[in-house]
């Protein structure tokens, strides 16, 4: 009989993926608002790409605000591009995208994905693609604001329905609508417990 999995580890960083434009839907900038001000009041620590501008610099300005502890961490070359903010507790320059994705991972005890675009969704895919080969054990999850992730919600249920990925691996995704009932569902989050694929030396 296979052990039972190890509970997670308690959450002292989560890794925020989100866009860097604000957008127009004032349930995005509420719920963002919300989730930073949450991260601060619960003494988790903020890990983001370090951008001052969008949902980046308004979750980090959030949680600096009430009193809580923001890394960021940007690409040397994409500081005037991204505006990186210059106010955080901590903000690590790094010399590529590739550095700055791993730096962010190796950080963070979870991570979450916000409203964004193609930057958002290659993050986020990439740690629940790590997830899936047992890189890492740590929750992955969706804040699914004013049902903003629905169709790609969906796009993982084809997936499984047409069976090109298994209804474990699914059930990697979290996705909650709100930002309380997220940072719970990572509290009570348990790992599958199987063996890596691969080891991270070979990657």
């Amino acid at each position: 009989m296979a052990p039972d999995p190890a509970p997670s580890p308690p959450i002292r960083r989560l890794c925020v993926y989100c866009a860097s434009s604000t957008g127009s839907n004032d349930d995005i900038i509420r719920a963002t608002l919300e989730l930073g001000e949450l991260l601060a009041t619960s003494g988790i620590e903020l890990v983001y790409g370090g951008g001052a501008v969008g949902l980046m610099g308004l979750i980090a300005d959030t949680v600096m605000a009430h009193g809580g502890q923001v890394t960021g961490v940007i690409p040397t070359g994409l500081f005037p591009i991204e505006v990186g903010h210059t106010s955080l507790t901590r903000l690590i320059e790094v010399s590529s995208m590739h550095e700055r994705k791993a730096e962010m991972i190796r950080l963070a005890d979870g991570f979450i994905a916000l409203p964004g675009g193609f930057g958002t969704l290659e993050e986020i895919a990439e740690v629940l693609t790590w997830a899936q080969l047992g890189l890492h054990r740590k929750p992955v999850g969706f804040l699914n604001i004013d049902g903003f992730f629905d169709q790609l919600l969906g796009f993982f249920d084809r997936c499984v329905g047409d069976q090109v990925l298994k209804p474990r691996n699914r059930r990697l995704v979290i996705a909650e609508s709100e930002p309380r009932e997220l940072l719970d569902a990572f509290a009570d989050h348990q790992p599958l417990f199987e063996g890596k694929w691969i080891d991270l030396d070979q990657i």
